[in-house]
């Protein structure tokens, strides 16, 4: 089993298979019941947030929720007009339109979804040059559903169009137990709470890595032990594999070291820091960022990032 199948085996197929996110499922279950009151499509969705927080799953459970088809595409596989139009095209009545990475739509492609989405109406091109004119088709009501890491990167005119805007947020080591108890028993792994416990506080809120450290736990397991997950066994895994106690992997501390001891805690810009790191910005930006920012390892300035006391504070235990 691939890491992309091991994911689609433990996505949650209703609402209340979900775990985590409440408010957002008192939302969402709100919002469907009166859409089948109303007898109405829902309103399009846009759910943002950091990766492997659970977007795709949350679209594909209000899909599943609403009885409806859901179709599947991203921002970036859409280059052309045309790629758009085919899409739409094929929708029938409340089907669901998914968009990944919704905020790096082509500028062209996204113009022409301005009118699909409002009037349910798709303007397209027939011919060339002087020859050529504008036809409108008639598209079936449905709802697009969008999914972005970087919300502020969203145009206005884009961002207006949605109805309802879901913003999730990182896990807490409690709902992240329950996720990994729940994984561990669709896959017959025997692990007990504690052990869950310890994969779920190294986890970065994530549920995404929780479930990845479980299958890397498990394999330590099964080569170091009986196989059974508890604390003990959960720790040794996590710190042979260098997942610390705090969640860092080896590239956090190597960008935490860069803005320390290479930089010596000057503002340190995203060019510099993604050759440094040899990694791309949007890794930076949208992976490893995020959850420095919110453990308090570093701070964004307008000249670049700093890292902050308790980053100086967590390298100096390593470098003991």
């Amino acid at each position: 089993m691939n890491e992309t199948e091991f994911e689609l085996s433990l996505r949650p197929v209703k609402l209340n298979e979900y775990i985590g996110q409440e408010k957002i499922k008192k939302q969402v279950s709100l919002l469907i019941e009166a859409s089948k009151r109303k007898n109405q499509v829902l309103d399009h969705v846009l759910i943002s947030g950091p990766p492997g927080l659970g977007k795709t799953t949350l679209a594909q459970v209000i899909a599943a929720e609403l009885g409806r088809n859901i179709h599947f595409t991203s921002g970036p596989l859409l280059e052309k007009k045309g790629d758009l139009a085919g899409i739409l095209s094929s929708l029938e009545e409340g089907d669901i339109l998914f968009i990944d990475e919704i905020h790096r739509l082509n500028p062209s492609v996204e113009e022409t979804l301005y009118p699909a989405v409002e009037d349910f109406k798709l303007d397209i091109v027939i011919g060339k040059g002087t020859a050529s004119r504008s036809v409108r088709i008639e598209l079936p009501r449905f709802t697009l559903i969008g999914a972005t890491t970087r919300a502020g990167m969203l145009t206005s005119p884009l961002l207006s169009r949605f109805g309802i805007i879901l913003n999730m947020d990182f896990y807490d080591t409690d709902s992240l137990t329950e996720m990994v108890l729940r994984s561990a028993r669709i896959l017959q792994i025997q692990i007990n709470r504690e052990g869950a416990e310890e994969i779920a506080k190294r986890s970065r809120g994530t549920p995404r890595i929780a479930n990845r450290l479980l299958k890397r736990v498990h394999d330590f397991a099964v080569v170091n032990g009986t196989g059974f997950i508890d604390r003990k066994t959960a720790h040794k895994a996590l710190e042979f594999f260098e997942i610390d106690e705090n969640g860092l992997d080896p590239i956090d501390r190597k960008y935490l070291d860069i803005l320390i001891n290479k930089f010596r805690g000057r503002p340190v810009g995203l060019s510099t820091l993604s050759s440094a790191l040899s990694e791309s910005k949007n890794t930076i930006e949208e992976i490893i960022e995020p959850f420095l920012l919110r453990e308090g390892y570093i701070q964004k300035t307008p000249r670049g990032r700093i890292p902050t006391d308790r980053a100086k504070r967590l390298l100096k235990r390593f470098e003991k």
